[in-house]
């Protein structure tokens, strides 16, 4: 059940832009996003000191602790999710494991449509899910998936109008409005980025989601490059 009194302290590190957020008393008291050309291990820290500042709050304070586990990049979901099991192990408090997908649909809540996250996966693919949000929360349509962008819109509906949104829309805007046509919004700049503290809201409505520190995961949809390259390398010595 939603508590509307509840302490969350939310961090996101799967893209791009490092957030953090601090929903106090059931409110959204403070949210940053950092796009400054640090690597999130530099600035996320920092965030959150200023954030608990900003808001009277320590870790102690908080009723559950919110880290977005991915997919997305594999080196920024292992910062944000150590950070947190940190946090949450330190004070003795439940995690919160969101997904950065369903977290960014939130961006388009109320869309007459099908909401479609989609991240950068570099190699021509990208990371996509679907949703539909004309309820005011993302309902999912379609599972978490790695696919070229072309694979992925042939798999949306023919009819449906679609919202795009996520950090793979300044690569893959051009293709997209040259595919769909009148059907695709692209979202403005303002809402092109994973927020936090959509993060905070989705952790405080699903309290049966809530677990021990040392279950939270990141999730990805592939392996690392690291390990793909190794599997191809040793797969082509096998066969010379």
């Amino acid at each position: 059940m939603e508590d509307e009194r509840l302490n969350i302290l939310a961090v996101d590190t799967s893209g791009p832009v490092a957030g953090c957020a601090v929903m106090r008393d059931g409110l959204i008291a403070y949210t940053a996003a950092l796009r400054v050309g640090l690597t999130h291990s530099q600035t996320i820290l920092p965030a959150v000191d200023a954030a608990l500042r900003a808001t009277g709050l320590r870790c102690e304070d908080m009723d559950v602790f919110a880290a977005v586990t991915g997919p997305g990049s594999f080196t920024g979901v292992r910062i944000g999710v150590c950070m947190v099991k940190g946090f949450a192990h330190a004070v003795n408090r439940p995690c919160c494991a969101v997904n950065a997908l369903e977290a960014l649909a939130m961006n388009a809540v109320g869309f007459a449509g099908l909401v479609c996250p989609i991240l950068d996966a570099r190699r021509g693919q990208v990371y996509c899910a679907a949703f539909d949000t004309s309820s005011g929360r993302p309902v999912r349509m379609l599972e978490d998936a790695a696919l070229p962008l072309e694979a992925f819109l042939q798999t949306l509906p023919p009819d449906a109008r679609l919202a795009f949104v996520g950090d793979g829309v300044p690569v893959h805007g051009a293709a997209i409005r040259s595919a769909m046509g009148e059907r695709a919004t692209i979202l403005p700049p303002n809402l092109s980025d994973l927020r936090a503290d959509a993060a905070c809201v989705l952790a405080a409505e699903r309290r049966e989601d809530w677990i021990e520190p040392a279950r939270l995961e990141p999730r990805y949809l592939r392996a690392p490059q690291a390990e793909r390259e190794r599997a191809a390398r040793l797969k082509k010595e096998a066969g010379a």
